[in-house]
């Protein structure tokens, strides 16, 4: 298990990643408004976790594990953020500063659970997928029930 601020620097590395191909230490820190320094330290933690792969002035490449987390952290900030736009309505600047900060704190049962209840309350509980942050199922839900209506 890694630290939230670990996590941080993870999910900026599958966006960066998705947003521009091939990253380097100089991208996290511009992009994070940190210290290269700071990244380093980050980077190599992440190396020893086997979340990335990394040599020194190369670019950062996410391991399959290293994707996997951050897609469930992605995942998890979603799904609070849908539930305090959609269901709590707030508006979508406090829903996303909000959060960013609840995703810090927040376990995978409550995420579950969570997800479970937004769904419902949004009539989203036609997918019945049994929602779980680990196995992603909710997205892939979604995808197949949209492309099913598409094609209809």
């Amino acid at each position: 298990m890694i630290s939230k601020a670990l996590e941080e620097y993870l999910k900026t590395i599958y966006v960066l990643k998705k947003q521009n191909g091939n990253i380097r230490v100089t991208d996290i820190a511009n992009k994070m408004n940190c210290s290269k320094a700071g990244v380093n330290k980050a980077i190599n933690n992440l190396k020893a976790n086997e979340l990335i792969n990394y040599e020194t002035y190369g670019t950062i490449e996410l391991t399959k594990n290293g994707e996997d987390l951050a897609k469930k952290i992605l995942e998890t900030y979603d799904i609070i953020y849908l539930f305090f736009k959609d269901v709590l309505s707030l508006d979508e600047e406090n829903a996303k500063q909000e959060a960013e900060k609840v995703k810090l704190v927040i376990s995978d049962d409550t995420v579950n659970k969570l997800a479970k209840y937004t769904h419902k309350v949004l009539d989203l509980n036609s997918l019945d997928c049994d929602y779980d942050v680990n196995q992603e199922r909710c997205r892939s839900c979604k995808r197949r029930t949209m492309r099913k209506i598409k094609n209809s």
